[in-house]
């Protein structure tokens, strides 16, 4: 019997790719993996450079799988890609830890030993002679997907952002399509099913058939899309973020005609004409220069005075969608800029503020929810926060103890109905914005209260002001009033 020589080839891979496809591949078998993730793989796999299969997996597994009922989808699909054709295969643990430069001092002591190594640890990082039994082996496809950078650049800040992510999200801009809401004119056009009847065209039509009307011809009011006015603050503050907020001017100013920009520091500027050029960089540039009071100071209320008066209620304004970018520092009079916004808010469709800083470290800002998401945010909270002027009942307390939220607000009109003070929540006097936030510091530093008011509140919502308790009551005052 004559023995069949092998030889070992080490085979460099490339990463990023074999980690994406063995992400997508965790996908498709649903498992939740996100292309953040992926990246995180083939970094690990950069610094491990793992040797054997069983470190292979146990990398991988080690960033990959973040729940314990994930596992079992993790091992089919790295048997699938990594086995051996065992259905049974385990990997253990490593008893001790090895770094990569004691694994490279070791892999020369035998010749033998390494060439055994190798041929029992065939797979994605080394190949050898096909044993008897490989053949009858089916190749396994692996797709190929890269993680992308577009999740990564939702996630950064734009004054975090290097020449090279800002070429990339002036890419992903340019994708955008800004669709602002519509708006009737006063102009009409045909329509088949308008609630008009065009007398005008209907007689000119009915001279076809000797004066009868045989069809009426109907109009509606036609729709046109809003105008979209964007003001962007350029001041000393905002300059690490005016270059990306710059091009998504850029990319909205080339969006149509229906489009206005201004920038503004200490005095307005309109830049709608020089971010016209089709050269998004030439644009910019023409844009800055256009601009006299690039980093100086923040004037937002004579910004906003100057625009309602020579572009506001001249018209540009009129029921438009207006967007202002800004930090919000204002070094003039407070009260100027809400002056000068309760203007722009009587003749404007709808009102935007963006700011890069409303978003502290730790905050998560959800916005308007809908009704299906109320729920899960709500059991998301520790403690619900509304003071409650002037409300006549107060279902929003309700849902927010059904939850199991304590309550903080203020004891005023019909509050106290549904909020019992010192049981299910805390209520502090009408206008006392010390008690109110004393009364918030104290259920956020003590848990065990919180806690205590927090089954209170559920245990009340759900005995005394449930739907079922609501409509026994109504059936006992029925049976009174027809007694």
């Amino acid at each position: 019997m004559v023995d069949q020589a092998f030889g070992v080839e080490t085979v460099e891979l490339d990463l990023p790719a074999v980690a994406g496809a063995f992400a997508q591949r965790l996908h498709e078998a649903g498992m939740p993996v996100t292309p953040a993730r992926s990246a995180d793989v083939a970094r690990a796999l950069a610094i491990v450079r793992p040797q054997s299969r069983r470190r292979l997996y146990w990398t991988m597994r080690s960033v990959l799988v973040t729940d314990p009922a994930e596992v079992r989808i993790f091992d089919r699909a790295f048997r699938e890609v990594f086995g051996d054709g065992r259905p049974d295969q385990a990997f253990e643990p490593d008893a001790q830890h090895v770094t990569a430069a004691e694994e490279e001092q070791r892999a020369p002591e035998s010749s033998t030993s390494a060439a055994d190594g190798a041929a029992q640890e065939q797979g994605m990082w080394g190949t050898s002679a096909p044993s008897d039994g490989d053949d009858d082996r089916p190749p396994v496809d692996i797709p190929l997907a890269l993680a992308s950078g577009e999740e990564r650049l939702a996630e950064r800040s734009f004054d975090s952002l290097d020449p090279y992510e800002l070429a990339q999200l002036y890419d992903l801009m340019s994708r955008l399509r800004l669709a602002t809401p519509q708006r009737r004119t006063r102009r009409v056009e045909r329509a088949r099913h308008g609630r008009r009847i065009d007398l005008r065209r209907t007689l000119r039509t009915s001279l076809r058939t000797a004066g009868e009307p045989m069809r009426l011809a109907r109009r509606r009011r036609r729709s046109v899309p809003r105008r979209l006015v964007m003001l962007c603050d350029i001041s000393g503050s905002m300059e690490p973020y005016a270059r990306a907020y710059l091009q998504f001017l850029t990319c909205a100013a080339a969006a149509g005609p229906n489009t206005e920009a201004f920038v503004f520091a200490t005095r307005l500027t309109r830049v709608t004409r020089a971010l016209a050029a089709r050269n998004p960089e030439r644009a910019m540039q023409r844009a800055a220069a256009t601009a006299p009071d690039w980093s100086s100071g923040t004037r937002i209320g004579d910004a906003l005075k100057e625009f309602n008066d020579r572009h506001g209620r001249r018209g540009m304004a009129r029921g438009a969608v207006v967007v202002i970018l800004s930090d919000g520092w204002e070094r003039g009079e407070p009260t100027l800029v809400g002056q000068e916004m309760e203007r722009l808010a009587e003749i404007l469709g709808s009102l935007y503020f963006l700011a890069p800083l409303c978003k502290p470290s730790g905050d998560d800002w959800r916005g308007e929810l809908a009704s299906a998401a109320v729920p899960r945010a709500l059991s998301d909270g520790g403690i619900y926060v509304w003071p409650g002027c002037g409300e006549a009942y107060g279902l929003a307390y309700l849902e927010a103890q059904a939850a199991g939220l304590p309550v903080v607000a203020q004891a005023t009109a019909g509050v106290p109905a549904v909020v019992e003070h010192g049981k299910t929540g805390l209520l502090t006097p009408d206008g006392d914005v010390a008690a109110h936030a004393a009364a918030i510091r104290e259920l956020l530093t003590d848990d065990g209260k919180r806690q205590a008011y927090g089954q209170a509140a559920r245990a009340f919502v759900l005995g005394e002001r449930s739907l079922t308790r609501a409509s026994q009551h109504l059936h006992g005052l029925l049976n009174e009033a027809l007694a």
